[in-house]
């Protein structure tokens, strides 16, 4: 495969590289980090990349000191930096010595674990970006079916079949459990959490009940938790807040959960073509996590991102706030959505700036007042700027 797509996220990886002395690229296995790291690393004079993963690599920093005053004048990308978690403190060490930016840029897969190592010894040093599978914006709005069905891996996305890229994410997933959970989590259970994934793909969408899926796996709720905790960590689920704002109000105070990558969803759940996710039960949920996918990972960091639901039913998919500034989203996988009188109660609730409903439509349009717009033409409005990075 030698097709490569441009990614958005390059622009400020280079920006967070002239301002910040170390940068870490964070996000799932197999989404692209290597492959932007490489790209950027090669335009760089005298770069150097080594990958943990690699035994010789490994060896290279047998003597770290030595390394990183050898190379104290280049930048060093250190992928996979998870599995050699004693470089934080060296790093830290290197980095005070000059103070100049663009030292260390530093990819993981594992986002909890590097988290807590490096803000233990780097804080005020690094910068953290996550880097998705590919988003839509990144594809071209022309392949929103496709990168809906197939989710955005770019092995998936970009395989010559559906079946081959069914394959692959049933691949994906495997190796996932058999590899990188004994590594994370070396007492866990693989099929413990393979079973609780797959649940989670049937309450996609859906307020997550831990004592429902303890129950289901004969564990208790912090089994539950320490298996959630992982697949969050890693990138593979998503725990959506309530909106927490004092409304006078009885709210939902649970989580809603979400597979993380809608084509990991549809292979959990047997979803092969966009035939049979049409027929699903799953399709609408699937659209509002794909288009969840897509908005939080362009949102910009100071954004609080929650859904709104009360005790009598008003509810809103998806609530951005940044400062006083409040925007509704809801999604609808239907070109001609309907809506319920839950979603005008809780807009009034909310006294949201602005409201829009996202759907597959190629036309604009509008419902009392509210926008009814595409994902894509959403992404590029002026609605969206305040609340997204460009």
């Amino acid at each position: 495969m030698t097709t490569y797509l441009n990614r958005w996220l390059a622009t400020r990886l280079a920006e967070a590289l002239d301002r910040m002395p170390a940068v870490a690229l964070l996000g799932p296995r197999q989404c692209g980090k290597s492959t932007l790291a490489r790209r950027l690393v090669s335009a760089e004079q005298d770069a150097v990349y080594l990958d943990l993963e690699r035994p010789l690599d490994r060896a290279k920093l047998e003597d770290i000191e030595g390394f990183l005053d050898r190379h104290a004048d280049r930048l060093v990308c250190l992928d996979e930096i998870q599995r050699v978690p004693s470089l934080f403190e060296p790093l830290r060490y290197a980095i005070d010595r000059t103070g100049r930016p663009g030292q260390f840029l530093v990819l993981g897969s594992a986002s909890r674990d590097l988290i807590r190592q490096s803000s233990e010894t780097l804080a005020g040093r690094i910068r953290y970006l996550e880097l998705t599978p590919f988003l839509l914006s990144e594809v071209s709005a022309e392949n929103m079916e496709d990168v809906w069905m197939r989710g955005g891996y770019p092995r998936s996305y970009l395989a010559v079949s559906d079946e081959e890229s069914s394959e692959w994410r049933l691949d994906f997933i495997t190796s996932f459990l058999e590899r990188d959970v004994p590594f994370l989590r070396p007492r866990m259970s693989p099929e413990s959490v393979r079973a609780l994934w797959s649940m989670v793909a049937h309450c996609h969408g859906q307020l997550l009940n831990r004592a429902r899926l303890a129950t289901a796996l004969g564990v208790d709720n912090h089994t539950v938790k320490g298996y959630l905790d992982l697949l969050e960590g890693a990138f593979m689920l998503r725990r959506l807040p309530p909106f927490a704002a004092n409304l006078k109000k009885r709210l939902v105070k649970t989580p809603k959960v979400y597979v993380r990558d809608s084509g990991a969803l549809h292979a959990l759940l047997g979803v092969e073509t966009a035939d049979d996710l049409f027929g699903h039960p799953v399709r609408g949920v699937s659209w509002e996590g794909f288009c969840i996918d897509n908005i939080m990972a362009r949102m910009h960091r100071s954004v609080r991102a929650s859904f709104y639901r009360t005790a009598k039913g008003a509810e809103i998919d998806l609530v951005l706030e940044r400062g006083s500034r409040r925007l509704a989203l809801e999604f609808k996988a239907s070109a001609a959505p309907k809506l319920q009188r839950g979603f005008w109660t809780a807009l009034e609730d909310l006294d949201a700036t602005s409201a829009a409903i996202i759907a597959p439509v190629s036309e604009e349009y509008e419902i009392r007042g509210v926008r009814v717009v595409s994902l894509g033409d959403f992404l590029a409005s002026d609605q969206a700027a305040e609340f997204l990075y460009s």
